[in-house]
This record gives C-alpha cells, sequence and structure tokens, in this order.
C-alpha cells in the first residue's frame, strides 16, 4: 500500500471517530477519553505518512493544538463548554493546518448556533423545564466531517 492510500485511511479512520464522538454525545452527553485519545494519537501517524518535517510542521501542529486548548479549557472553566468537546477539539487540532481549522471552527460555530436552536425550539415543543444541554460534540463532529470531505474530495487539494 502507498502513503497516499494508507493517508486516505487516516482520514476515513478520523471520520468513524467523529461519527462515534457524535452518536455518543447525542445519546450520553459524554465524549470518552479513549476516543479523544485515539483521534491525537493518529495524528503523529499521519504527520509521518503525510511528509511532514519535525520543524516547522510538527511543532506548530503541536502549538495549535496547545493554544486551542487553552482557550476552550477557559470556556469549560466558565461552564460553556464540555470537557471532551475541549479534548475533542484539541485531538482535531492536531490533524490540519492553522487557517484549515480556523474554517473548522466557523462551521462548528454555525452548527452549533443551529443544533441550539434546534434544541431550543424542541423543548418549547415538549415543554421541559430546565437548561438545555447542547451536545456540541455533533457540531464538532460534523465541521470535522465537512473539513475532511473539503481536504480528500477535490483532486485538485493537495493532502495537507
Amino acid at each position: 500500500m502507498d502513503s497516499e492510500t494508507f493517508i486516505y485511511l487516516l482520514w476515513g479512520g478520523l471520520a468513524i471517530a467523529l461519527i462515534v464522538a457524535a452518536v455518543t454525545d447525542l445519546k450520553k452527553r459524554h465524549i470518552s477519553n479513549w476516543l479523544n485519545l485515539v483521534i491525537a494519537l493518529g495524528a503523529p501517524v499521519f504527520w509521518i505518512f503525510s511528509g511532514m518535517t519535525f520543524w516547522p510542521d510538527m511543532i506548530s501542529q503541536v502549538g495549535l493544538a496547545v493554544i486551542i486548548f487553552t482557550i476552550f479549557a477557559g470556556m469549560f472553566a466558565i461552564g460553556a463548554m464540555g470537557g471532551g468537546d475541549v479534548k475533542l477539539l484539541t485531538a482535531l487540532a492536531l490533524w490540519t493546518q492553522w487557517r484549515t481549522f480556523l474554517e473548522l471552527l466557523v462551521i462548528m460555530s454555525i452548527a452549533g448556533g443551529l443544533l441550539t436552536l434546534l434544541m431550543m425550539i424542541s423543548k418549547q415543543i415538549r415543554k421541559t423545564k430546565g437548561p438545555i444541554k447542547v451536545p456540541y460534540g455533533v457540531a464538532i463532529a460534523f465541521s470535522g466531517l465537512w473539513t475532511i470531505w473539503g481536504i480528500t474530495g477535490h483532486s485538485s487539494q493537495t493532502i495537507y
């Protein structure tokens, strides 16, 4: 198997992991640490097979993940985001260049807003009490899948 095929298999594995994260967050409002760890540990394999250099490529990826973790851990600290969501975003940051990750964040924000709106409407229809617990992992997974499709779905675009 050549490295390009293997890279596409890694993207496919990431897509499956994101679907699992979305489904479990939707059902249980929880994203498992082991799933986030698998996503994070898949990134260095991707880096090696995609020909990234240690400096600056791999170090930049780790730096992006540290920045994302810091920002979203702050959101977790104020109760605006779940811990599993923070870890999932951090793991995803290891997979894409920073510009692509910024696009992912925009898509995530739009999807998260729509998801929140749908949950608010559902709460009104069902006339339930209490705060809305938005399974934001669904929006994160959607944006990750959208990004994977954008990277792998266009023959003129490079893998990384």
